[in-house]
């Protein structure tokens, strides 16, 4: 079976400096996959990659389809999401037509967008309760919901979640990973970068440990949480990775 997400031999660099050396994984459909690792592991990067914000060496397929030379946007219009690590929201605008413009890459007009707004609303009540108020006045899991229903709105197959828990309160946390598994109801597959190991495998099927560039540990999610030498490093003390 082909895999929704294949990066192939993957090496990114900054000028001299590689920051991804030889990364190969895959994300099937229906899954949730995590890379988890340290800060600086060139977790973000390989995102970045994936989505086409950065050149690479190596291949990047969707579907089977050769994409690594393609535009974001057309990345984009393929199925590709993206809910980066700062969100990105516009602060002035309001939460509605923050929404709004997440179906920019749609070609079934307003009146599909404002039905696919409503069902937004319907995962994620509080948005509805802020519906006109700016984005830039909500609290952080608010706007964590917001960026995941903006993303949403772009109907993707393939949702990648750049450190999604980051800065949000340990309830708030709760809740974001009880809803990135709910997303595959709506036939989307995640890519999940995360510095919180524990959460990050006890939602994914599938890990990858990132360390200094390279895919050190890979395994079922279940495996891995179980994996001593990864319960010393990332899951001891409080259940998160260090920083």
């Amino acid at each position: 079976m082909t895999a929704l997400l294949t990066i192939d031999n993957v090496s990114v660099s900054y000028g001299k400096a590689e920051a991804v050396r030889n990364v190969s994984i895959a994300v099937e459909a229906g899954q949730v996959v995590t890379v988890i690792g340290p800060n600086g592991a060139g977790k973000t990067t390989l995102l970045n990659t994936a989505i086409g914000l950065l050149p690479c060496q190596g291949r990047i397929l969707f579907n089977g389809e050769d994409v690594t030379r393609l535009e974001t946007e057309s990345r984009i219009e393929m199925g590709f999401g993206l809910v980066p690590e700062r969100r990105e929201l516009f602060a002035e605008m309001s939460v509605y037509d923050n929404l709004l413009l997440g179906a920019y890459s749609r070609k079934d007009g307003t009146a599909a967008a404002k039905r696919s707004i409503d069902d937004v609303f319907d995962r994620f009540p509080k948005l509805k309760e802020r519906r006109a108020q700016h984005a830039g006045t909500l609290s952080g899991g608010e706007r964590q919901m917001l960026a995941l229903g903006r993303a949403l709105m772009s109907k993707p197959t393939l949702l990648m979640l750049d450190e999604p828990s980051l800065g949000l309160a340990p309830l708030i946390v709760k809740e974001i990973f009880r809803i990135i598994p709910s997303l595959r109801d709506l036939g989307v597959s995640i890519l999940l970068i995360e510095q919180n190991a524990r959460s990050a495998l006890e939602t994914a099927n599938y890990g990858y440990v990132m360390e200094t560039g390279e895919i050190v540990r890979q395994g079922p999610a279940g495996e891995l949480i179980h994996d001593p030498q990864l319960i010393a490093t990332y899951l001891g003390g409080h259940g998160d990775a260090h920083n």
